[in-house]
């Protein structure tokens, strides 16, 4: 015998429920009544945990987070293009407000508010912004008519023009520099 109360080659009949299981049925659908999971139950094929229970033994249980409203900083509300390590893209990009470049970028010229090229990022042609930050390397020109940041791992190759300038130790710049002139 089974645990559903027949012997294991006896198949049941069409309607047949195991013994051990409840028979309450919906009348419409001829179907078992839906029961939502309990609301302290686990995802299905984990084990339960108490609430008070750390995750694993010997390690603090996480502290809550915060919950977090709709973001409202002038960052995260820009229009952001992100071209990922690993990624290559030729063009002309248009209506991104902010560029982050971590692959390679290759473009005759850029307009946007911010440019950042990470640590593993390239980017060779023009661009004109408000700020930009080199962690990569940059082969080409860069106007920042507010502030230009190369970082230590920084490397600018060709026209630098900026209105504020701060480069860190390590940071390099290889070709020509201008400061631009203005209203500020």
């Amino acid at each position: 015998m089974s645990i559903f109360g027949r012997k294991k080659d006896e198949t049941p009949d069409a309607g047949q429920e195991p013994a051990n299981v409840p028979t309450q049925r919906d009348s419409e659908l001829s179907m078992p009544t839906y029961r939502a999971p309990a609301a302290n139950s686990a995802p299905m094929g984990m084990p339960p945990k108490p609430s008070n229970a750390p995750a694993r033994p010997g390690v603090p249980a996480p502290a809550a987070m915060p919950a977090r409203g709709p973001a409202t900083t002038a960052t995260s509300e820009r229009r952001t293009l992100i071209v990922g390590r690993g990624i290559s893209l030729q063009g002309t990009v248009a209506d991104a407000e902010r560029l982050v470049v971590e692959g390679t970028v290759e473009s005759q010229m850029i307009q946007a508010a911010e440019l950042s090229v990470a640590q593993t990022g390239v980017f060779r042609g023009e661009v004109q912004v408000e700020d930009a930050e080199i962690a990569g390397l940059f082969d080409g020109t860069v106007t920042a008519r507010g502030n230009l940041i190369v970082r230590a791992t920084g490397k600018i190759k060709g026209m630098a023009r900026y209105k504020k300038l701060s480069v860190e130790e390590g940071g390099q710049i290889v070709g020509t520099m201008e400061m631009l002139q203005g209203e500020g």
